[in-house]
């Protein structure tokens, strides 16, 4: 009898992760603010893991569009060309996340200064993503295996699927909840006066202000995709239950240094990031099944 996985890897994994992210909430519900205070502390390096650190998580989205290129291709001449209109729409999902994140970063490394710098500049900086992703689906497309296209399909429209549903489900709770981020508190003269732990939400509050946009972390959003990597390890040539393994400590330690350097760079709170990390690791693997299942019972 074949053991049972989740997302490639065995459900042990699954319920590992499951508790790490429980604990984390139970201890963060009562030291989120000594944590930070003890963990805090802004440097060149946490900027630099801040600002380009979710290049990894977003070149799942091109990653994702191969897959759903070599398996509606492999479907016949009448997929092909939706197959190359998801293929580009998923690269452009990574380019335009990129650009909206941390576009602000990659623009003044161009040195453009909006109102008064050329627009090419601008364009100049789109491109910087371009060129950044343009490798993903060129490997990828080479080193799929095209046997099992509805599992292809399945795994690529997972991917797409559940990130974009995690990544609104996101935004829709920060606005239900709108906590106080640590990194406003502390430009307050009493921080702790203002303080709110995640139950204490104040729905609508947040509106636009990005102070009040703590619970749950959108960045640990996006370091949580990290976990349908084996996923795609499951459907390359050549793929074993091993690659596998490893590609999942690969998103657990790539998770961990994320989640540390929200809480170092002042931006959120333990609980923060671990219901960041929660939420989409749960839409994921939900989603996932739903399509795994669908393809092994066709």
């Amino acid at each position: 009898m074949k053991k049972k996985t989740v997302m490639a890897v065995p459900a042990r994994c699954f319920w590992i992760v499951i508790g790490t992210c429980l604990l984390g909430i139970i201890v963060g519900s009562f030291c989120d603010f000594s944590i930070n205070e003890a963990l805090a502390n802004k440097t060149e390096l946490g900027t630099f893991f801040a600002s380009y650190g979710s290049y990894f998580s977003y070149c799942l989205y091109p990653a994702a569009g191969a897959c759903l290129f070599v398996g509606l291709n492999k479907k016949g001449e009448r997929y092909r060309l939706l197959a190359y209109v998801l293929l580009f729409l998923s690269f452009f999902m990574a380019v335009y996340y990129s650009n909206s994140y941390n576009g602000k970063s990659v623009r003044a490394l161009f040195g453009y200064i909006a109102g008064e710098s050329s627009p090419l500049l601008s364009i100049a900086s789109w491109l910087f993503w371009v060129a950044l992703y343009s490798w993903v689906p060129l490997v990828m497309i080479r080193v799929l295996d095209d046997r099992n296209p509805d599992r292809l399909i399945a795994v690529g429209a997972a991917i797409l699927i559940a990130g974009i549903a995690a990544d609104n489900v996101n935004l829709w709770l920060k606005q239900v909840a709108s906590r106080p981020r640590y990194k406003y508190l502390i430009t307050l003269d009493d921080p702790s006066s203002q303080f709110r732990n995640w139950w204490q939400m104040i729905p609508n509050l947040a509106g636009s202000d990005d102070n009040f946009k703590s619970w749950p972390s959108g960045n640990m959003t996006i370091a949580a995709m990290m976990f349908s990597l084996p996923m795609l390890a499951d459907v390359i040539k050549d793929r074993s239950d091993r690659k596998n393994l490893v590609c999942f400590i690969i998103a657990c330690l790539f998770v961990l240094i994320y989640g540390y350097n929200r809480i170092h760079m002042t931006n959120h709170f333990l609980s923060d990031v671990c219901f960041g990390t929660l939420i989409t690791y749960l839409i994921y693997a939900v989603v996932s099944e739903a399509f795994l299942t669908t393809a092994e019972t066709r």
